[in-house]
């Protein structure tokens, strides 16, 4: 594991080299007097079009790829959620630099997210074999691409589209190379049919080699109890962690006992936050965070309580349907021995408040899959230092 966390794979290692600190307030956010049936900057999905592309720039081209068919999706577990992994061949016959991606969702009724993982040759050929033993389109993949660790080389969330950084960077593609592409369809909320989907993405890549780009995840813990007016059997906590790994399987499960483990000693309230130590230096070029429906705010600090302190991302009044890559004013270099702390809040409130979350059962909600469940997730693009 190099430098921390790179993938939604990576999370076990990266919280075994971690020393974390977590808190909670001792008060819950409250919604705003008189605000029911609705809460701004919470609608769960948006269906704006993407925009235009940016004109592509020196020796930059455009390559599209779509999935092979589309499909229907089907929660396992009696759950609403369901993590699709899909094999994608952008047919690279020479090795390439990504410079930009634009997803393409094709029913925004139920995507709830999308990552790209990059696989080397011999990576792709686990893929196809996983693929042609799974029934049906794709495997499923709860967390991470199913097959080990796979680099994350682009991203897609409601209201994040293509950013264009410095053209000297890119992520490397070598000759062969394949895509996964994960789908998180949602289905909570729906009505009947959800109808099938067929997204696609518009990659922008170069022959020039560029300086490489990696996708470093920070992560904190989340420990939200049920409102004083909500309860219920799954208001316990260990109740409610007995149903995440029941819904998304074991690696579920031990994220959320890692997280507790390494991000310092269970304390039940709506912020929490996670110190990583950086073992190696890198640079930051942009970052975004990514919570679900409950999300009030998110953080991300560099060096907090010293002389070196530096906020690098701060959104104080998160927006589930606004989760745009932020690129920094200029880079920042991290040393070997700096702390990244990611901290963010949710608000058990938003339950009784969101259509989306209307007859669920409250719950103590910790870190898991879904989209009635919660993270808190720090996603930095970075370079060698």
């Amino acid at each position: 594991m190099k430098r921390f966390a790179r993938t939604a794979a990576a999370l076990l290692a990266a919280v075994l080299l971690a020393s974390c600190g977590a808190s909670a307030s001792p008060e819950q956010p409250r919604s705003a007097p008189g605000q029911t049936g609705s809460a701004p900057g919470h609608s769960g999905h948006a269906s704006r079009p993407a925009p235009v592309a940016s004109p592509l720039r020196p020796g930059e081209r455009f390559v599209n790829l779509a999935m092979a068919e589309p499909y229907t999706p089907g929660p396992p577990n009696g759950g609403t959620d369901d993590y699709r992994c899909f094999l994608v061949d952008p047919g690279l016959t020479g090795r390439v630099s990504l410079t930009g991606a634009q997803f393409e969702p094709q029913n925004t009724a139920i995507v709830h997210h999308a990552i790209f993982f990059r696989l080397a040759p011999e990576q792709a050929r686990r893929a196809r074999e996983l693929d042609r033993s799974t029934p049906g389109q794709g495997w499923s993949c709860f967390g991470d691409a199913g097959i080990g660790d796979a680099g994350w080389v682009a991203h897609w969330a409601p209201g994040s589209n293509e950013v264009l950084l410095d053209p000297k960077y890119g992520y490397d593609l070598a000759p062969g190379s394949q895509l996964i592409m994960q789908v998180h369809y949602n289905l909570l909320g729906v009505r009947g049919d959800p109808g099938t989907d067929r997204s696609g993405i518009r990659l922008r890549v170069t022959d020039r080699r560029l300086e490489p780009l990696e996708t470093g995840l920070f992560y904190a813990p989340v420990e939200l109890p049920c409102t004083a007016s909500e309860s219920g059997p799954l208001c316990d906590r260990e109740a409610a962690v007995r149903d995440v790994g029941k819904r998304f399987g074991e690696g579920s499960l031990t994220q959320v006992r890692l997280l507790e483990r390494y991000c310092g000693p269970v304390r039940a309230g709506p912020t929490q936050h996670c110190d990583v130590p950086v073992e190696a230096p890198f640079t930051v070029h942009a970052l975004a965070g990514h919570m679900h429906l409950l999300g009030r705010s998110i953080k991300v600090e560099l060096n907090p309580g010293t002389a070196k302190a530096r906020t690098l991302l701060d959104v104080p009044a998160y927006n589930f349907d606004d989760q745009s890559l932020r690129p920094l004013p200029e880079p920042v270099e991290v040393r070997a021995g700096d702390v990244v702390r990611v901290t963010c809040t949710h608000d058990a409130g938003l339950r009784a408040l969101l259509p989306e979350l209307a007859g669920t059962a409250p719950r103590y909600v910790v870190w898991g899959e879904g989209t009635s469940d919660e993270m808190c997730l720090g996603i930095a693009i970075t370079s060698a230092a």
